[in-house]
């Protein structure tokens, strides 16, 4: 019997398919299982009991604690097996026992990750989402297929996130949160069902955003969520807002954008 020696950064426990591509510097802890049509690239930190299955590319320096599940097929009933993928950025943290799945061929054929994001313990993520950077998906967060979630956003725990909705920039929802609309960017949402709590002020304050800015979008919000308007006149009376800042357009935006219609 011919025995193959492991680089060191490899447990010998591992299982790792042939046709995997990990660079030389990824560390595999005991247990693993990273299959075939699997890459990983430099600087990547796989626990112990991590199963990982292909289609997935797996950029740098990206964290997988014990027993999460990445890149296995999805939960949709549709998917019959095609290849599809899932795809993740940079220096994402990967809790415990979160599952990340790859996409269908119904929509895009793939779950996209950015980077820099923290997925709690018992995170889901389903099929052909996108996910941008600097999100955070606290304990039990949740959300089904074809979910947008943009940059910076937040998810408190047991979040739950119907299909095809989109959640805006640096949003959040409170814990215990069903959200079946559409979040527009900077707005805090929590109850089952989501209703609109106010404007993520405090996130607002601790990015050191204008003070200015803030009573603008603090403006904003009001004719969106106060006055009683259709969300048609709402926009048309905030493209009227001076100045027209970067934040003002990115909640102008989301609220156009919207397919589902919003949170309110």
């Amino acid at each position: 019997m011919t025995h193959v020696s492991l680089p060191s950064s490899i447990h010998p426990t591992a299982i790792i398919d042939p046709k995997a591509q990990l660079a030389s510097d990824v560390e595999v802890g005991p247990y693993c299982v990273i299959g075939a049509g699997v890459q990983i690239d430099s600087g990547s930190v796989i626990g112990p009991h991590v199963v990982i299955q292909g289609p997935t590319h797996i950029g740098k320096g990206n964290r997988f604690f014990q027993f999460s599940s990445i890149g296995e097929a999805c939960q949709d009933k549709k998917y019959k097996g095609e290849p599809t993928r899932l795809v993740m950025g940079d220096n994402n943290i990967v809790r415990e026992f979160v599952t990340l799945q790859r996409g269908t061929v119904q929509d895009r054929s793939e779950t996209t990750i950015g980077n820099h994001n923290l997925f709690m313990a018992y995170v889901h993520i389903a099929h052909d989402c996108v996910i941008g950077n600097h999100t955070i998906f606290a304990n039990n967060a949740t959300i089904a297929g074809h979910v947008i979630v943009q940059d910076h956003a937040i998810l408190g725990g047991f979040t739950a996130v119907h299909q095809f909705c989109q959640i805006g920039s640096y949003s959040m929802s409170g814990m215990c949160t069903a959200i079946n609309k559409d979040v527009p960017a900077f707005v805090l949402v929590q109850g089952n069902m989501a209703k609109a709590r106010g404007m993520n002020f405090e996130n607002m304050r601790r990015r050191g955003l204008d003070p200015k800015l803030i009573m603008q979008l603090r403006t904003a919000y009001k004719i969106v969520y106060k006055q009683g308007i259709s969300l048609e006149q709402a926009i048309l009376k905030l493209k009227q807002l001076e100045p027209r800042s970067a934040e003002l357009q990115l909640f102008i935006s989301t609220l156009q954008s919207s397919q589902r219609g919003i949170v309110r």
